[in-house]
C-alpha cells in the first residue's frame, strides 16, 4: 500500500497541513516536529515527491576565511529545513565544477549556490546553469551574475563602493600616490573594483589613475609581487582586493625594506576576523557575509517551495573597518 502524507501525519502525531509545510519546507515548523516528521516518513517508506535533501556550494576559495564564513552561514541557515549543504570546492568555470554538477544533478541534488565560483568569471561557459535549468535545479549567485542572462538570483557586494571607501580613507590619511593590487581581468568583481578605484581618483583629481593598478591573482604571492610593482612607482599605500592580497603585500612591502604602515599603508578586502590578529592589524572592507549568506539561503528556501524569487543582482554595501595597517605618508 502506498503512503501518503495522512499515513505519515497519524505517525507523527500532527495535522497533515504540517507535514505538506516539512515536505515543502515552509518555515513556521519547529525543528523538533520537523525531525518527527522526517523519522515518520522514513519509518514508514514515504517517497518523497520533492527533490533531494543536498544543496551544493560551489566554491573555488574554501580555504580563505570569509568564503568559509559564508558556506558555515548558509548551512546553519538550511539545516532546519532538513536540508544538507555540501561544499564543492573547484576551479571557477573549469570542468571540475561540471562535472561535480553534473555528478550531484544525477543523485537528486536540491539547488545550487555559485559562490564566487563561475558567476564571477566573464565568458564563463553557460553548460553548467544549462545542466540545471534542464533539470529545474534552482540556483542562486554570491558575487558575480551569471553568464548570459539575470533569470537567477544574485547578491554580490557593491564593488564600487568598496574602492571608494578605501580611496577616501587613505585620501583622508593625505596619500595620493595610491596603488591598487587587483584580481586578474575578467573577474567580475575585480573588474568592478578597478573600475570603482579609477573612478574615486579620478573623482579627487588623480589624473591617469589606471597607470596605478597592477593586475595579480587572489593569493599572498599575487599581492607581494603587485605590491612590488607598486612601490617601485611610489606608492605610498595599496589597496588589495582582498585579505589575502593585502597580507602578501605587507610581505611585499616588508622584503623591500618598507614598513608597513610608517612607510607604505595597505587596506585588504573581505573583513574576515582572523585579520584582527595579524601584525599589523589589517584595515580592510568589510564584505556583509552574514546577510550575502542569509539572503542566498532565504532564496533557495523559497524556491524550493515554489514561491516567487526577485532575479537580477542585489547588492549589499561593504564596511571599511580601520585598524594599524593604515597611517599618514612618512608616519613613520
Amino acid at each position: 500500500m502506498k503512503v501518503g502524507i495522512t499515513e505519515v501525519a497519524g505517525r507523527a502525531r500532527v495535522s497533515e497541513a504540517t507535514v505538506s509545510r516539512v515536505i515543502n519546507r515552509r518555515q513556521g515548523v519547529s525543528r523538533k516536529t520537523r525531525e518527527a516528521v522526517e523519522q515518520a516518513m522514513a519509518d514508514l517508506g514515504y517517497e518523497r515527491q520533492t527533490q533531494g535533501q543536498l544543496v551544493a556550494v560551489v566554491t573555488e576559495l574554501v580555504s580563505n576565511p570569509f568564503f568559509a564564513d559564508v558556506c558555515e552561514r548558509i548551512e546553519s541557515t538550511l539545516a532546519p529545513h532538513g536540508l544538507k549543504t555540501v561544499v564543492c570546492p573547484c576551479f571557477a568555470g573549469g570542468v571540475q565544477e561540471l562535472d561535480y554538477l553534473t555528478s550531484l544533478a544525477e543523485r537528486g541534488v536540491a539547488a545550487v549556490v555559485f559562490l564566487s565560483a563561475s558567476n564571477t568569471i566573464e565568458g564563463a561557459d553557460p553548460q553548467a546553469y544549462e545542466l540545471l535549468r534542464s533539470r529545474r535545479i534552482p540556483f542562486v549567485g554570491v558575487n558575480g551574475q551569471f553568464e548570459g542572462g539575470g533569470e537567477a538570483p544574485v547578491f554580490s557586494t557593491d564593488d564600487l563602493l568598496a574602492a571608494e571607501l578605501a580611496v577616501d580613507h587613505l585620501f583622508r590619511l593625505g596619500h595620493r600616490r595610491i596603488g591598487m593590487a587587483s584580481g586578474p581581468v575578467g573577474n567580475r568583481p575585480a573588474d568592478r573594483r578597478v573600475r570603482g578605484f579609477v573612478d574615486a581618483l579620478g573623482r579627487r583629481g588623480i589624473e591617469e589613475a589606471g597607470q596605478w593598478v597592477v593586475r595579480q591573482s587572489y593569493t599572498v604571492e599575487g599581492g607581494q609581487s603587485a605590491a612590488v610593482a607598486l612601490l617601485a612607482r611610489g606608492a605610498t599605500a595599496i589597496v588589495a582586493a582582498s585579505d589575502y592580497m593585502a597580507l602578501g603585500a605587507i610581505r611585499g612591502a616588508r622584503r623591500q625594506g618598507c614598513e608597513v604602515p610608517g612607510d607604505v599603508s595597505v587596506v585588504g578586502y573581505d573583513g574576515s576576523m582572523i585579520m584582527d590578529f595579524v601584525d599589523p592589524p589589517l584595515t580592510t572592507v568589510r564584505q556583509p557575509a552574514d546577510r550575502l549568506a542569509g539572503e542566498a539561503a532565504r532564496s533557495v528556501l523559497a524556491l524550493l517551495a515554489h514561491r516567487d524569487v526577485p532575479v537580477g543582482e542585489l547588492l549589499f554595501d561593504p564596511e571599511l573597518v580601520v585598524r594599524a595597517s593604515t597611517a599618514p605618508p612618512g608616519a613613520r
